[in-house]
């Protein structure tokens, strides 16, 4: 079944080549298919294009097939071509007539619109809710090793003190600005789509207010044409979104690669959370790493795939969109299955400890020493030359003892002040209206 079928059928190796992955990719969208047509059937009604009986036989017969999809009983069958075609067949199939009124004041191409929008503002809520327990985790760490000194690095050479306390709090910290694009990309996706039809908008009455307030949008789309000419853009903007987040564990992943690297020995973790060799037998590799690594640089990709995808795109539909679908959806539970392994592993942690007594670390003290000279009246410059020439002459000294108090600093890690940045750029999220209104649009 097709939705634009007339009377001529397409050469099958037309229709294969077309159709591609979209039928799995519909699976993803086939709840919020059922949730923005309940909004859609709603709104026919108050314009008198469907009677007040026909609205409650559709809602019954939605919320039945909405049910399925949940308990994961609902397929496409193998002759139906798309989510959209599917849940329209079972409605015609009940209610006949009734059925077939549904597609009124609509295309599927605000349709398809209005379904990856709600997927993806639906995704973006658990990636928040996913991440927001890594940044506890993260933070609980830093305060727990915070006394835990370990080399830190410029142009990966031995250059000042750091702490584990620094170290974990500092993703920790990345993590804000990640939500924080979040949110940005959930605010563009966030706006109605539907009633912009094919992107022409409609001859029919339609009441586009209504469904954003049903669907919980915080406004319109309100030219029809833009409405359309968003597809890839809103994509491209969630893809970015996700890519930061995935940036800031490529990150600590290598991180975690290098410090448990024998050369380094500054963390270990239980045998069971990593991985030996079919021949050397010594062997503990940090596979959840590698891979955490790998999977978040492809997602960071993602945004550029997106762009060159959509490059030279005319204002109107472009059957190239449909292809956007098949790297960003399965994005979402890679990125949120990466943060939850990561998450297993820092709870399992072991570091070092007294790693900065060895001597093979004791330049990372010169600044220190710098400092101190410095603190008793000689200028920087000449604190700064007699150090490089103790330094240089083998008669540099120095103790291990780190005193840093500014904020942001070793002895001042300000968890609580990044804490409440966290907390603020999560309830600027409006997930409480949002799930009031689909609540309301589904329940019986």
């Amino acid at each position: 079944m097709k939705l634009w079928q007339k009377d001529k059928v397409s050469l099958k190796e037309v229709e294969t080549f077309t159709v591609g992955k979209d039928r799995e990719m519909d699976m993803y969208l086939a709840a919020f298919d059922v949730i923005g047509s309940l909004a859609h059937i709603e709104m026919l009604e108050s314009v008198g294009l469907l009677t007040k009986e026909e609205l409650t036989q559709l809602q019954h017969e939605l919320k039945s097939i909405y049910k399925q999809i949940q308990s994961g009983e609902f397929t496409l069958q193998e002759n139906v071509e798309d989510i959209h075609s599917q849940v329209e067949l079972l409605l015609t199939q009940k209610l006949g007539d009734s059925g077939k009124k549904i597609h009124s004041a609509r295309s599927r191409n605000d349709q398809v619109l209005v379904d990856i929008k709600l997927f993806m503002r639906n995704e973006l809520e658990e990636l928040v809710n996913t991440i927001q327990p890594f940044f506890d985790l993260l933070q609980s760490q830093s305060e727990k090793y915070k006394n835990h000194l370990l080399p830190g690095y410029t142009h990966l050479q031995l250059a000042m003190p750091s702490s584990f306390g620094l170290w974990f709090g500092a993703y920790a910290e990345s993590l804000v600005d990640d939500v924080i694009t979040v949110k940005a990309a959930y605010d563009i996706v966030n706006k109605n789509p539907l009633g912009s039809a094919a992107g022409y908008g409609s001859s029919f009455p339609i009441n586009r207010t209504l469904t954003t307030n049903l669907l919980g949008f915080d406004e319109l789309n309100y030219n029809v044409v833009y409405a359309q000419m968003g597809r890839g853009k809103a994509e491209r903007i969630v893809a970015q979104s996700l890519a930061n987040v995935a940036d800031t564990l490529a990150k600590l992943s290598m991180d975690a690669c290098l410090f448990l690297n024998q050369n380094f020995s500054f963390i270990s973790f239980p045998d069971e959370l990593t991985t030996g060799s079919s021949i050397m037998p010594h062997k503990k590799n940090p596979d959840v790493f590698e891979l955490i690594r790998s999977h978040c640089n492809r997602i960071k990709a993602l945004p550029n795939e997106i762009m060159l995808m959509t490059t030279n795109l005319p204002s109107g539909y472009h059957r190239d969109l449909q292809l956007l679908k098949e790297h960003l959806f399965p994005a979402f539970k890679t990125l949120k299955d990466c943060i939850e392994i990561a998450g297993l592993m820092l709870t399992n942690i072991e570091i070092k400890e007294n790693i900065l007594t060895d001597k093979k670390y004791k330049y990372l003290f010169s600044v220190e020493e710098v400092n101190k000279l410095v603190n008793t009246g000689m200028p920087f410059r000449d604190a700064y030359k007699k150090v490089g020439m103790d330094i240089e002459s083998g008669n540099f000294t120095y103790d291990t003892t780190v005193n840093h108090t500014h904020e942001g600093s070793i002895g001042n890690l300000c968890t609580e002040e990044i804490k409440e940045k966290m907390n603020k750029a999560i309830v600027a999220f409006p997930f409480f209206k949002v799930n009031s209104a689909i609540s309301n649009l589904v329940k019986d």
